[in-house]
């Protein structure tokens, strides 16, 4: 079983267990939106990629990272036509639009922040894996313990970067992303996602 103590150490909370339950009640959507946040998550990576071609540890580290999240993306696609589940458009998340919204837009700053932005991203994924596998069907569980052992690093590569490219140490900026982070987890949320907070209230 994949040590999940690193990531639970970095997040600054749990996923709730009210969101827990909306994810069960949604399970089309939740793997249709799984589905996007892999092929975003390759685009991040590529994005990088081509801005920044003068750094050789970003290129060799985010080059095998999209592969991986491709070659995912692949497969949970593969998992919804199985299930019958057509993979469709989707309106995103608040979620990585309010993160990315606190990016810097000077240099290095900028890129310091979008590799913070990718850590938190990548490592709420993973925690979210982990908090899905006990409640979900057999073969969706062993699967989402399938990626958390393949991409439980990815949150770690992201902020290695981030401190190699810093010009000054990130703990302050790496607090201010991890304040916004909980805000979005833990404050409800008028649509499901995979990343997105606890359900809004209905008025009976």
């Amino acid at each position: 079983m994949t040590d999940i103590a690193p990531l639970l150490e970095f997040l600054p909370c749990r996923t709730p267990q009210a969101w827990i339950g909306w994810a069960l009640d949604n399970e089309t959507l939740l793997l249709i939106d799984h589905a996007h946040c892999e092929k975003k998550a390759a685009s991040t990576a590529l994005n990088l990629m081509f801005r920044y071609v003068d750094r050789p540890e970003l290129l060799d580290n985010l080059s095998q990272l999209a592969r991986e999240e491709l070659l995912h993306f692949e497969q949970v696609v593969g998992l919804m036509r199985e299930r019958g589940i057509r993979y469709d458009h989707l309106s995103p998340s608040r979620y990585a639009g309010a993160l990315r919204a606190e990016v810097r837009t000077s240099e290095p700053q900028r890129l310091v922040d979008t590799l913070i932005v990718g850590a938190l991203i990548e490592a709420r994924s993973c925690e979210r894996f982990a908090a899905l596998a006990p409640h979900v069907d057999a073969e969706l569980g062993r699967y989402y313990r399938y990626l958390l052992k393949s991409e439980s690093r990815h949150f770690e590569d992201y902020l290695n970067l981030a401190r190699r490219y810093a010009e000054a140490p990130i703990d302050e900026r790496l607090a201010f992303f991890k304040e916004k982070e909980r805000a979005l987890i833990e404050s409800p949320d008028s649509e499901f996602r995979f990343h997105s907070g606890t359900p809004e209230a209905v008025d009976s």
